[in-house]
């Protein structure tokens, strides 16, 4: 009799187990998810949509089990480290930082917190990870660079001017990511005989100034290299650019959207869709280590044909071909 009761009591006390076990499993699966993202330039751009657009597809909803502080600033390392320190202290379960700066920042922040970067140069030349098939420590995600991307934008500005013979190109020295792609552009313009006018900039002022030496130098076409710098005053050049009449060649398609006349580098909204699916990786379990770095696999090619015929250009039929043309 005593057996019979005892084991009724066990067999209680495991389904009420199995009764709460669900509850438990759903509750841990539905608990609030905070996210941190650092960026190195304005917060409000296409590519962060895409960002958000995934990571709901994925099953998580801001104000219900998602919460994303943001935080963004151009204006240089020191204030990049102040926001870093911000977000860690927020203890969140992810970090996403946008951009080498801002990954520089959030690395030196924490070593315990996973990090998925994207729109990094080189992670690896730039210390952030061991390799990109093995990144080791807490982060990893996604590079902005592939092949030559520098030597290519080259290729066609020559294609858009076969007669150019002197380019400038615009390029921040203080973004280690931005020297290596300026290394990458001189390294290409020897076979395509040309000669580069080499205009730092790093700050605002650096960048009004850069076209006057552009048309000083006599200079046929114009380069600028993806900066947070130079990505966050985009506007401002495109309009320079054009008071200047200096055929300029992008790195990303928000430029050519905005009047820039041709752009070619990653497709931002892919890259940070695959950041949104790192970064859920990494909420289910998977450590930073176990995700190599990806390079980007899909890419614009983006001409304004308004602003070639404004600039007087008749496009290469090979080009255009090729291109997206926005009219």
């Amino acid at each position: 009799m005593q057996f019979d009761q005892l084991k009724r009591r066990e067999f209680i006390t495991l389904l009420g187990g199995a009764v709460a076990w669900p509850v438990a499993a759903r509750a841990q699966q539905e608990r609030t998810r905070r996210v941190g993202v650092l960026a190195g330039y304005e917060r409000h751009v296409p590519e962060f949509e895409a960002f958000r657009k995934q990571l709901h597809e994925l099953g998580y909803i801001e104000g219900k089990n998602l919460v994303i502080d943001w935080r963004y600033s151009d204006e240089g390392t020191a204030r990049l480290s102040i926001l870093a320190e911000e977000l860690v202290g927020l203890h969140p379960d992810v970090l996403v930082s946008i951009t080498t700066p801002a990954t520089a920042a959030v690395k030196a922040a924490t070593g315990g917190i996973p990090i998925v970067f994207a729109n990094v140069g080189d992670p690896v030349a730039t210390g952030f990870v061991a390799s990109l098939a093995q990144p080791r420590g807490n982060l990893t995600g996604q590079s902005n660079v592939a092949r030559d991307l520098s030597g290519k934008r080259l290729e066609l500005l020559k294609e858009i001017i076969p007669t150019s013979s002197i380019v400038a190109v615009i390029w921040n020295p203080t973004n280690s990511a931005v020297r290596l792609a300026w290394h990458e552009t001189q390294d290409a313009a020897l076979p395509l005989g040309l000669r580069l006018i080499s205009i730092e900039v790093r700050t605002v002022s650096d960048i009004v100034s850069a076209f006057d030496i552009a048309k000083q130098e006599g200079c046929q076409g114009l380069i600028v290299l993806p900066d947070p710098l130079t990505g966050s005053h985009r506007s401002a050049i495109i309009a320079l650019a054009a008071k200047a009449r200096i055929p300029t060649v992008y790195g990303y398609r928000e430029y050519v959207d905005e009047g820039g006349l041709l752009a070619y580098g990653a497709n931002y909204r892919a890259l940070y869709r695959r950041t949104a699916i790192y970064v859920d990786k990494i909420l289910k379990g998977t450590k930073p280590a176990e995700l190599p770095v990806e390079q980007p696999t899909t890419f614009d090619l983006v001409v304004n044909l308004k602003t070639a015929q404004a600039l007087g250009l008749t496009l290469p039929p090979s080009l255009l071909i090729r291109a997206e043309a926005i009219e």
